[in-house]
């Protein structure tokens, strides 16, 4: 072997372009995650932006919207949209001459009562995006795509946005972005958001200056909710979604209370020889004709026992009885044969000799 300078120069060369090789093909922190596939990152990537980015093709009539809004929003957001005393109005606070200006005029008008979300909205594609991720409230992303533009376009058309007969699609929403009562509404003055690509104005809205020495110990508390108004619209703890970590606070109970910790559920007891039976009963449809005490199509089970179950041989007999079926002794409807598993017959049988107890 060669030990020449330049065979030395050569392996070195070598042995650091492995080492590179090996340490690209290392992920940046070992053991932490993996990097995700093309298919996780297509189901993550679903937003929708201003510019109809990300929109999915699809289709829905108010119609339908109004059927779905019915069934899955009504309850939290009413049926008008007009929302119950928990959650603001969705609808209202607009009129004709703001869907032409693009300027909501009732925003300036500190005599109205509140702001609706077709009072602030500017861009139709917000609304499709929210309630395609976060809606409905105890069933998030469960929305079939044309049920969301469908949604959207009952939304629009309490607004007086679009028709009764519209269909919203992706066709044709960038034209109802057009009529949206707020589009001219909004500003990019917020200094840090949306960035200078997006026309960013104005300085920074941060007022507050870093406290480096003799700062104050505790901060002051300026306002407070009154204890008459802790539990106004019910309990927060029990509206809030299990999902995240934010949870509300438990209004019924006075401030300050320690978060009760989550009972533990009791563990069921086995189910009696009775109930086991009671659900086979059940189970194979005896109950269509015979009831527990009363005759129906065919004698109660009380009553077939009370008649059966006194003999030597009577779980025998009544195993025959059931899987031969017959007719004569309690009318003249005939009992089928019945094709019941060995096991389950020789249990029914068992229950109805022994007295068919319901418990």
């Amino acid at each position: 072997m060669s030990s020449s300078p330049k065979a030395v120069k050569a392996a070195a060369a070598l042995l650091a372009l492995a080492a590179l090789g090996m340490a690209a093909a290392q992920p940046p922190y070992p053991g932490i995650g993996r990097t995700a596939t093309p298919a996780e990152l297509k189901a993550w990537d679903i937003d929708v932006r201003p510019d109809f980015k990300g929109l999915p093709k699809g289709a829905g009539p108010v119609s339908q919207g109004q059927d779905v809004w019915e069934a899955r929003c009504a309850a939290c957001h009413g049926t008008f949209g007009e929302s119950n005393e928990v959650f603001s109005p969705l609808v209202g606070g607009t009129t004709a001459e703001d869907i032409k200006t693009g300027r909501v005029a009732r925003l300036n008008d500190r005599t109205f009562p509140g702001r609706t979300t077709l009072m602030k909205v500017s861009t139709v594609s917000t609304l499709w995006d929210y309630i395609n991720r976060a809606m409905p409230w105890n069933a998030p992303k469960s929305l079939k795509t044309d049920e969301v533009y469908a949604v959207t376009a009952y939304l629009l058309n309490l607004g007086g946005i679009v028709p009764d007969d519209f269909t919203l699609s992706d066709a044709n929403i960038a034209d109802v972005q057009k009529r949206l009562p707020n589009r001219n509404g909004v500003t990019t003055a917020h200094a840090m958001w949306p960035g200078k690509g997006m026309g960013k104005a104005g300085d920074f809205d941060v007022k507050a200056k870093a406290c480096m020495h003799d700062c104050e110990a505790e901060p002051k508390v300026a306002s407070l909710l009154p204890d008459f108004a802790r539990n106004n619209n019910g309990n927060l703890a029990a509206q809030q979604r299990l999902v995240g970590p934010q949870r509300g606070v438990d209004t019924t109970r006075p401030p300050g209370t320690p978060a009760a910790a989550p009972a533990q559920a009791a563990a069921a007891p086995p189910p009696s020889a009775a109930a086991a039976t009671l659900a086979l009963v059940k189970k194979h449809s005896c109950t269509a004709c015979h009831g527990m005490e009363q005759k129906l199509v065919g004698p109660g089970f009380a009553q077939v026992a009370a008649k059966y179950g006194t003999g030597a041989d009577a779980e025998a007999y009544l195993a025959a009885k059931i899987k031969s079926g017959g007719q004569g002794q309690w009318g003249a409807i005939p009992m089928p044969a019945q094709a019941l598993p060995e096991a389950d017959l020789k249990a029914i049988a068992a229950w109805l000799a022994a007295g068919a107890a319901s418990r």
